[in-house]
């Protein structure tokens, strides 16, 4: 059998399947980019489905308290959101240009990594952010003539 539908992921989670959550969830699910809320926002009115900014934020945090999205904070910009839970990965962030792009947990499974020293807490993830340049802004650019 395929996959659930939007509104059959959202009915299982819990959820209520209204239009703003389905196209919400429609949007993080097709998203490569880890969207801002105000770009979850265009692509939903985008696809023609009426969402105000305080519904956007409250369909967001609903789809990740349910397990269906998860909001990732990036230092020094606003919290994103994607679709890709449970499994520990972490992120690579472009400084020039700010692309967010998924990797894989380089030593197994959630954690990943252990502290030299836990202070009695028991640890269940871990977030890494690699910091760099995307093939795109390594590229020399360019000069422009005066």
């Amino acid at each position: 059998m395929g996959a659930a539908t939007y509104p059959e992921q959202l009915r299982t989670a819990g959820l209520r399947a209204t239009a703003a959550r389905v196209a919400v969830l429609q949007v993080l699910t097709e998203a490569t980019d880890h969207p801002r809320v105000d770009q979850v926002i265009d692509r939903v009115r985008g696809a023609g489905v009426t969402i105000s900014t305080q519904a956007a934020y409250d369909v967001c945090e609903a789809l990740r308290g349910a397990a269906l999205a998860q909001r990732i904070e990036i230092a020094g910009g606003p919290a994103r959101y994607e679709s890709r839970v449970g499994d520990n990965h972490h992120h690579l962030v472009c400084r020039a240009c700010g692309t967010v792009v998924d990797v894989d947990c380089a030593t197994g499974a959630a954690p990943c990594l252990t502290p030299s020293e836990q202070q009695g807490f028991v640890i269940d993830q871990s977030e890494v952010t690699h910091w760099g340049l995307c093939p795109a802004c390594q590229q020399p650019r360019e000069a422009t003539a005066p």
